[in-house]
């Protein structure tokens, strides 16, 4: 058979995008490929749970504009559906004097992106959490917290309910361009699409080249590494905590989330994973690990930033180094107040000059759309996401 539209990939950026494929094309038939036995398996079912205001974004790119944006939309979205979510706000603090200049330049950005965000002072952050120690800080009101597997699988039962299909465990093997669209050869069998969509994260820029494309950057999977507060610790963190981030190193630091179950994360921490999909500290694929070590962008990378990252590193081995970053923020935590927690990937792509590519970025081809850098804050803007990648289809198709 053949649809009209096929989607690979059931993260929250491709079902966001059949959900709306089937409102702005309510004939068409629309197709959501998974080669997972469910859906949100990789990114999507093991990040923060965090609605992001859209603070830390460059003014005007699509990060800013679409986290602002989501942000609404997805507690809009909750609310609607009845959701659990909560819109807990966040602090973000300095704790060293260098780190004051940083604090301000965030606050002007956050001004500039048009959130209401207040500057507190040492004192002022203690009235949102007590046990934080600090120079000063900002509070973000407009951040909060929300399971996105709920809400993938809300997705997903709108998505049967205006008639499209989602099938589980089929994996693109093989991407064929045809005069009408593209034959996809899986482990299922042969299906044809008129249009193509590819959502597909980790395997996103391999996907792409299947289809005949050349993508100037390659996904590069970075493993992020949680602790959880112990139960009879959880009241040291009320909401969300942040340190300011080193503009020059592309992760936001090790931080306290609140989960909406209640429980508290701290993390994560940043290091090269040595499998796309694998998340034990020491599973291993020497396909994903010769195609990073081969590459000239990660070796450029690596010399930008080698202190970071060895630091990065340090704090994977080291349960008290990771410690000693919980402690900049709260001094309170011990070695035995954090048990581990299962560990995310973020699929950044990386440029052959060693630049990360900082926004979302979604490739045009023939008949296709291909997204090929979609790293937090995605989910939270998953909605403008899917909204805009379904706009930049010609109609008729």
């Amino acid at each position: 058979m053949t649809h009209d539209f096929v989607v690979i990939g059931g993260g929250i950026v491709g079902l966001a995008t059949a959900l709306f494929l089937g409102q702005r094309f309510p004939q068409a038939t629309v197709l959501v490929l998974e080669k997972e036995a469910r859906l949100a398996f990789h990114q999507t079912g093991h990040n923060s749970g965090v609605i992001h205001s859209g603070i830390y974004y460059k003014p005007g790119s699509f990060k800013a504009q679409f986290t602002k944006a989501g942000n609404q939309a997805m507690v809009e979205f909750c609310q609607t559906h009845d959701l659990p979510y909560e819109v807990c706000g966040k602090v973000i603090v300095a704790t060293q004097p260098t780190e004051l200049p940083l604090l301000e330049n965030l606050y002007q950005r956050g001004l500039q992106n048009g959130l209401a965000v207040q500057k507190l002072s040492s004192e002022q952050v203690k009235e949102h959490e007590p046990y934080v120690h600090c120079l000063g800080g900002i509070y973000v009101p407009t951040s909060g917290i929300v399971d996105y597997r709920q809400v993938c699988q809300k997705y997903a039962e709108l998505i049967q309910q205006q008639g499209g299909e989602i099938r589980l465990q089929h994996q693109v093997l093989n991407i064929l361009k045809t005069s009408t669209g593209y034959t996809l050869e899986t482990n299922q069998g042969e299906m044809s699409a008129r249009f193509l969509i590819n959502c597909a994260g980790l395997q996103s820029d391999r996907l792409a080249r299947l289809a005949g494309l050349e993508p100037e950057a390659k996904i590069v999977p970075f493993r992020g590494e949680y602790y959880e507060l112990r139960p009879e610790k959880r009241y040291l963190v009320k909401g969300l905590i942040y340190p300011v981030p080193n503009p020059e190193f592309p992760f936001l630091g090790v931080h306290f989330t609140r989960m909406i179950d209640g429980s508290i994360h701290a993390g994560p921490n940043a290091v090269l994973n040595l499998k796309r999909e694998g998340y034990g500290k020491l599973e291993v694929d020497l396909k994903d690990l010769g195609e990073v070590l081969t590459y000239p962008g990660f070796w450029r990378l690596a010399r930008r930033h080698w202190q970071e990252g060895l630091q990065e590193i340090i704090r994977s081995w080291s349960k008290p180094a990771f410690v000693r970053s919980l402690q900049q923020l709260i001094p309170e935590v011990t070695e035995d107040d954090i048990i581990p927690n299962p560990a995310g990937i973020r699929a950044q792509a990386l440029q052959q000059d060693g630049r990360l590519v900082e926004d979302f970025w979604i490739i045009e081809a023939d008949q296709a759309l291909h997204v090929c850098n979609a790293p937090s804050p995605a989910a939270t803007a998953s909605l403008e996401i899917g909204k805009a990648i379904v706009a930049r289809i010609p109609e008729p198709i």
